[in-house]
């Protein structure tokens, strides 16, 4: 049986999300419509490197699709071919209503707002997305195409099955030429995985799509005027608007003319990667979500030799998304590709080798700097003191890099911090892209583990001091101080303190060194691994809280309005409505909470929860009663009891799920205990089932 997956399969899927991401940066700032062919090129003339400097660049809908629709192949689709409903729960399972994730535009103007309530009216995928339900306009709008990386990259050399796939993750929202777009693409992206020719890739994409569509034409269009006028993309583009422009097909956003745009900025792109990402951009139109098609394709082309240093170094490996799981929104650039590989072993029915799944540890931060010229968000603090952060091989440890980290004449009173960020607050972004929000990745309790390697130059030795910052008050709570062996890796562990309450939003280490200034420090530290571990027990005290991005730190709501009141967090819903947090894949939790019901007789708490969709809920359920629930697609009540409970009283339930056993206890009684085993490991947080208020306060977690 002929292998599939290729040799570097990893490094390729690192480079194709890479380069979707340095394309969707790229386009962004100039995606509005204001932001005309002409206007982009007055102000900006010939791009050549990104137009704007983002602090943290916050995901819009072209990186949330490729990120959470796979999600489908962990949820249902596990040992069976994918299907379109199996997308369309993973819409209502990851997305929050109204706020993130997609353009939430209107019904019947956001086709992807329009499918999503098409999903929870009960009409299910494909007809969520069909021209018959939405009609021919809204079913044929860009968004077909850009949600569908990810589908190409699972499938190497497959452009039949990459289509296949895509097509039918598309049809959750679109049809027709939307569709048509999803093969083109995902075909496109898997032929990119044996050759170098952009005509050989074009042409896949055509071989998957009917000759005779729209969108099989404008690709020929734009192919015989390259042929004709091969130097001159403005040229092409001015042909491609007069011909098939934004005037010619209604909508918002229509895909054939982004069709266009992407077609001529792979033909004009000649194969550099730079090129094609800046020549989509610069055409205008739907610029994110054209230059991160192209920026998949030509990633996966060239690989990552090609992407040039001053696009990659600013993404820093690292995005932040805004699905329900503010965990999983956190995304890490090697650690994703590496769980996308995984993935593509499976669907592609081959082995998985025993190294790729070493490095891969769901529910833990490791980092491993093994990918080439992988830094995995990895920040200092003081350029002048330490100019230079890079990947290196010069200095390994059980991977093939590290990452390094020059000091520069360090003297007695200098400092610079080398630090990884597991939380985000919102001074971190520019601007309110997609309203992401966070989970802490590492909590009070954990341990933090590194290998470190001191080459000095000259200077005294070079003193590390292990720090977390509280998110709070923003003070660095440092630990005892260690001096590296220079010439060895050397083990450096440290315990996250308590932090009362609040977020760590920095874990890392303080370079100082007692060096005179006739004697300055310099030299390289190399990491070669990072790794948070262990159980997490911590507090989550409201009054050191704050809503930021439509959310109440740390949690991500789905309806309901919720509020900060004082050291409370406060609820009001006019139906059903829930918050997220912790750690997605954590097996044993257990959650206390005090918590108030005002009005309504539904107030519980989350265990396990693996989305909107699919949770376990414990707490009053009705008057005079307690019950244990599981969501699954639908509501069923595993347990019950009598519990004379009040309005206006506090009561303090702590929700314990460890094995198959959940367990409710409430002022210390023990009231509901149940066997359950749908879902293993998840989120925990708070939810209601129908109208009404609460406030909850004083929560403490535990999770392993």
């Amino acid at each position: 049986m002929k292998e599939i997956i290729p040799k570097h399969y990893v490094e390729t899927i690192y480079a194709g999300f890479l380069g979707m991401n340095v394309g969707i940066r790229l386009g962004a700032p100039i995606e509005p419509v204001v932001w005309t062919h002409d206007r982009i090129r007055d102000v900006y003339g010939d791009i050549r490197s990104y137009v704007k400097d983002y602090k943290t660049f916050s995901a819009d809908d072209d990186a949330n699709g490729p990120v959470f629709f796979i999600r489908a192949l962990y949820d249902d689709a596990v040992n069976r071919d994918l299907e379109p409903d199996d997308v369309g729960k993973a819409w209502l399972n990851y997305a929050r209503e109204g706020i993130g994730m997609f353009w939430w535009g209107g019904d019947n103007v956001s086709t992807e707002h329009t499918a999503y309530l098409n999903l929870k009216r009960g009409i299910p995928a494909p007809r969520s997305g069909s021209i018959e339900v939405n009609g021919l306009e809204l079913a044929e709008q860009i968004g077909g195409q850009i949600f569908i990386d990810s589908w190409g990259l699972l499938f190497p050399g497959n452009i039949d099955k990459a289509a296949d796939y895509a097509e039918k993750a598309a049809s959750v929202s679109h049809d027709g030429n939307g569709l048509y777009g999803a093969r083109f693409m995902a075909a496109c992206i898997a032929k990119a995985f044996e050759t170098k020719s952009i005509d050989e890739v074009i042409a896949a994409g055509l071989s998957v799509i009917p000759d005779d569509s729209t969108y099989a034409r404008v690709v020929h269009a734009v192919m015989d005027f390259h042929r004709g006028e091969p130097t001159d993309f403005r040229a092409c583009w001015k042909y491609l608007e007069e011909n098939w422009g934004y005037d010619k097909y209604g909508g918002v956003c229509h895909i054939i003319p982004n069709a266009g745009v992407c077609v001529l900025a792979l033909l004009y792109g000649v194969g550099d990667f730079a090129r094609t990402v800046e020549i989509a951009s610069m055409c205008g139109w739907d610029t994110d979500c054209n230059a991160g098609n192209v920026g998949t394709i030509l990633g996966v082309m060239v690989g990552l030799d090609g992407i040039p240093e001053h696009y990659r170094k600013p993404i820093n490996d690292f995005i932040v998304a805004s699905s329900v799981s503010g965990y999983l929104n956190l995304v890490d650039f090697p650690t994703f590709s590496k769980e996308l590989a995984l993935l593509g072993y499976r669907v592609n029915g081959e082995e998985v080798p025993e190294e790729l799944k070493r490095r891969v540890r769901r529910g833990e931060v490791y980092f491993d700097f093994d990918l080439p010229g992988s830094t995995h968000g990895f920040r200092t603090s003081n350029s002048f003191k330490t100019p230079v952060m890079r990947h290196s091989a010069a200095r390994t440890f059980e991977s093939r890099g590290s990452l390094e980290v020059v000091f520069d004449r360090l003297v007695e009173g200098d400092s610079s911090k080398l630090f990884f960020k597991p939380f985000y607050r919102r001074e971190e972004f520019n601007d309110e892209k997609y309203k992401p929000t966070f989970a802490p990745l590492a909590c009070g309790g954990q341990k933090v583990s590194a290998k470190i390697y001191v080459e000095q130059w000259e200077g005294e030795p070079l003193t590390l001091t292990p720090y977390v910052r509280n998110t709070h008050t923003k003070e660095e709570m440092r630990l005892s101080s260690v001096t590296p062996s220079g010439g060895e890796w050397t083990d450096i562990e440290f315990v996250i303190p308590d932090t009362d309450g609040a977020m760590v939003d920095e874990i890392g280490w303080i370079l100082e060194s007692a060096s005179p200034l006739l004697n300055r420090a310099i030299g390289s530290l190399f990491l070669g691994q990072f790794c948070v571990t262990g159980a997490a027990d911590y507090a989550i005290d409201f009054a050191k809280q704050t809503k930021e991005f439509g959310s109440v730190t740390p949690f991500a709501q789905h309806r309901g309005k919720w509020e900060l009141r004082g050291s409370a967090l406060h609820c009001v819903s006019e139906g059903d409505c829930s918050a997220y947090s912790g750690n997605y894949y954590a097996e044993k939790t257990v959650v206390e909470a005090t918590i108030k019901p005002i009005s309504g007789d539904s107030h519980c708490m989350i265990a396990r929860a693996q989305g909107i969709k699919r949770h376990y809920l414990a707490g009053f359920d009705g008057e005079g009663k307690v019950s244990l629930i599981r969501q699954n697609f639908g509501l069923e009540r595993l347990a019950g009891a009598a519990f004379d409970w009040r309005h206006g009283e506090e009561y303090r339930l702590k929700l314990t799920a460890e094995n198959d056993e959940l367990t409710l206890t409430i002022n210390g009684v023990n009231v509901l205990t149940c066997k359950d085993d749908s879902f293993a490991a998840g989120m925990f947080g708070f939810g209601c089932l129908k109208q009404g208020e609460c406030e909850i306060k004083d929560v403490k977690v535990y999770s392993d």
